[in-house]
């Protein structure tokens, strides 16, 4: 049976936890229609920590999934790093960069992060492993 898209997923780094959801919105600013991918991490148990929300919105040189020929989730520069944010190791590595960005879950305020500035770390981690 498959796994319902709105459900959190989990995912455990350094012996806390996490609950994670990836959302596509769009924005018509200017006009136009612009994609973006906010993925969630929701540190556990409730209430332990405020939310960091890790955003890719669409922009010149980036791309996010907006119907074919990109898979869903796929996020990256044209000509460089990307990643696949429905992969928990994905996830585990933009929040690795984050942490390194010195984001602390225990923080009790929502935090949100561009996801641009983490990606090439990101992708590098991933590239590691």
């Amino acid at each position: 049976m498959p796994r319902h898209s709105r459900t959190p997923r989990r995912l455990v780094a350094d012996a806390r936890t996490y609950l994670w959801t990836l959302r596509h919105s769009h924005s018509g600013a200017d006009g136009g229609r612009s994609c973006r991918e906010t993925l969630t991490l929701y540190p556990q148990p409730a209430g332990a920590g405020g939310p960091l929300r890790i955003v890719f919105a669409e922009g010149p040189g980036r791309y996010v999934p907006g119907g074919a020929p990109l898979g869903s989730g796929d996020v990256g520069y044209v000509r460089g790093a990307s990643l696949n944010l429905h992969e928990p190791g994905a996830v585990r590595a933009l929040l690795d960069a984050a942490l390194a960005r010195e984001w602390r879950p225990e923080a009790r305020r929502a935090v949100e992060l561009d996801g641009w500035s983490l990606l090439e770390a990101a992708a590098a981690a991933r590239d590691r492993h």
